[in-house]
């Protein structure tokens, strides 16, 4: 599972951010469910348990770049006619700096297996990837747990997604809702893609495995 890049090469801040000290551990089961609440993202250290084990999501930092970039450009789901899209694709150390970027880890120091990027301005889910031999142990929905965790403590009520058009599917079963087209910008990407967004309920705490 994929989210295609969209604004990662950008420089500069574009977003008030600051990076915050722990992480947040979540459990993960065979069928991809995962636990969800609301956090202060100030102190991050709840711990959800059950499924089939914790995995921990931590606020990435600059010197993650080189292995969230290692990650996009080695994504199969970039294959075939999908690799012009990420040949020579760089997540840097300003973009980590300037925007929500959270990675899922094998253990509290081990290595990363999947990231997203909330942008807050506009509200877009910029990045999502999951590593391949990470495929199919709810990486991603725990990742979307966390990003709308996030997108509502920040206080948004909704997050756009331009979704890589073989991972649509998955968006829309993790409550994204279809809202359009965004067309192809070629040379980069010379197809259109489905446009979805989330909406994040003010205050409402999401049940454990309804994410």
């Amino acid at each position: 599972m994929a989210k295609p890049p969209t604004t990662a090469n950008r420089s500069g801040p574009t977003a008030a951010t600051r990076p915050v000290a722990g992480c947040d551990t979540y459990a993960t089961g065979a069928g991809g469910a995962t636990g969800n609440g609301v956090r202060d993202t100030r102190v991050m250290n709840r711990s959800i348990t059950g499924g089939s084990g914790a995995v921990p999501v931590r606020r990435a930092v600059a010197r993650d770049a080189k292995r969230l970039t290692r990650l996009v450009r080695g994504s199969r789901a970039y294959e075939g006619q999908y690799a012009a899209m990420v040949g020579g694709y760089r997540v840097g150390p300003d973009y980590i700096e300037a925007h929500r970027v959270f990675a899922a880890t094998e253990g509290h120091d081990g290595p990363v297996i999947g990231f997203y990027s909330l942008v807050l301005t506009p509200p877009e889910l910029d990045l999502m990837f999951v590593a391949d031999r990470a495929q199919g142990r709810g990486i991603g929905r725990l990742l979307v747990a966390h990003m709308r965790s996030q997108a509502r403590a920040a206080g948004l009520d909704r997050v756009r997604v331009v979704s890589h058009p073989p991972a649509e599917g998955f968006y829309r079963s993790v409550g994204a809702v279809p809202t359009g087209t965004a067309p192809a910008t070629p040379p980069a990407v010379v197809w259109d893609r489905p446009e979805l967004e989330f909406r994040i309920p003010a205050g409402v705490r999401v049940p454990i495995g309804t994410e």
